[in-house]
């Protein structure tokens, strides 16, 4: 498989208590890369509801 370059930015805001709650999470764990870490999560989110939301044979 091909690796795609990625060449889109995008932001999040976290509060205090969010980064500090993935800051404990990246430590426990000893993620280097959060960058991979928030992309791999959000994404397994994302496909999870649409693979929810897919209709079924007895919709």
């Amino acid at each position: 498989m091909k690796k795609q370059p990625r060449e889109h930015r995008v932001s999040i805001l976290l509060n205090e208590s969010e980064l500090r709650a993935l800051d404990r999470f990246c430590d426990k764990y000893a993620v280097v890369n959060r960058s991979r870490l928030i992309r791999e999560t959000l994404m397994r989110a994302i496909l999870k509801q649409i693979e929810n939301d897919q209709p079924t044979l007895f919709d």
